[in-house]
């Protein structure tokens, strides 16, 4: 049997839920300043989500192969689970509700939340397998060193790079020019090709945390508070040389997710493991079809705004409109009230697919 530590689980399924709640508010016009992305440098509370899934990621990993030998099985294991990810990344890029039910190549996007998440799992996984701990530190350090110079001081197009949105920025440049019309946005892309190489180092910073917690140390809770308030010292130090900024992956914006993921998860495993207070439960259930959740939640939600009812209007507006949209309410609130239902539906599918033991494996 595999060995779990509550946290963990409850910490993965916490993060999907938050990341459903932020992809589907009522109405993108009337969403709380928390609930958006940063325009550009800088960070929200939103910002966090996606990065602490691929912690938790390295996290799992350790968990998973930790009695592993990197064979030809074990490779292979890892590859199938990359492609199926890549796989459904790629589908939700290309499905549309109109026949033949796929959009024209051109306007196919490439990159996306699933493939990035099936590229660092590939990557982490294999280092974890072949590295010992110290050289996963260096590896990490030179990934985050290496960022930077790249973007900061090696020139482009006859001309200092930025860190600004602009053709002068490696990352969007590269962007550009591999994928052209493929990307999320006409400049670049916040999954993009070169800021995946950042975001394999959060991952490989969850593993560190992972190791820390199957280790036989005491009072690992203090040492995981210890190194996330590290992380976030030395991100907001590096800030001011590379700023934090989630489209770019910088090297800071890793730092300073991973040392909040570090004292969140702290907390969670202090209260649970250590002191075995029962709590988050629905979380935990939600962890154990994590993938699962989030596919399908994306995919229904496609659905809602493709699919027209009445005067036209999408499903989702509909229902926002009839539904959650009062006078007596904000459009924040109401927007909000409409995301937290979608969440509370999740949940809710993610309990009854626990109580019945179905578990889908991506």
């Amino acid at each position: 049997m595999k060995e779990r530590i509550v946290s963990v689980d409850i910490f993965r399924g916490l993060t999907i839920a938050l990341m459903i709640l932020v992809n589907t508010p009522g109405t993108w016009e009337y969403v709380y300043p928390p609930l958006r992305h940063a325009d550009w440098h800088g960070y929200t509370p939103t910002d966090l989500v996606f990065p602490f899934f691929l912690f938790i990621v390295g996290t799992s990993i350790v968990f998973a192969y930790k009695n592993k030998s990197p064979n030809a099985v074990t490779y292979r294991k890892i590859s199938i689970r990359t492609l199926k990810l890549i796989g459904l990344g790629l589908f939700l890029g290309a499905f549309t509700i109109s026949f033949p039910f796929f959009k024209d190549f051109e306007q196919i996007r490439f990159p996306g939340v699933l493939q990035r998440i099936g590229v660092v799992f590939f990557f982490a996984a294999i280092l974890f397998l072949n590295c010992n701990w110290k050289v996963l530190i260096g590896i990490c350090i030179a990934i985050l060193v290496g960022y930077w110079i790249w973007l900061g001081y090696i020139p482009l197009l006859g001309e200092s790079p930025t860190f600004e949105r602009a053709p002068n920025n490696w990352a969007n440049y590269l962007d550009v020019q591999v994928f052209g019309s493929h990307n999320y946005k006409e400049d670049y892309d916040p999954e993009g090709l070169l800021s995946t190489l950042p975001s394999i180092a959060s991952s490989l910073l969850g593993i560190f945390t992972g190791l820390i917690l199957v280790s036989k140390r005491a009072k690992k809770e203090a040492l995981l508070v210890g190194l996330g308030i590290s992380m976030l010292a030395l991100g907001y130090l590096w800030d001011m040389a590379f700023p934090i900024n989630k489209a770019l992956w910088s090297s800071s914006f890793v730092l300073v997710t991973a040392g909040w993921a570090n004292l969140l998860l702290a907390l969670i495993y202090y209260l649970t493991d250590v002191k075995g207070i029962q709590f988050g439960s629905i979380f935990r259930y939600t962890g154990a079809n994590a993938i699962t959740l989030y596919f399908l939640s994306s995919f229904v939600s496609k659905l809602f705004y493709s699919i027209r009812v009445g005067d036209g209007v999408s499903v989702h507006q509909w229902l926002f409109e009839n539904i959650y949209r009062h006078n007596v309410l904000s459009g924040e609130l109401s927007s909000l009230l409409y995301g937290l239902t979608v969440v509370g539906f999740y949940l809710l599918l993610a309990l009854v697919m626990y109580r019945r033991k179905i578990f889908i494996k991506v």
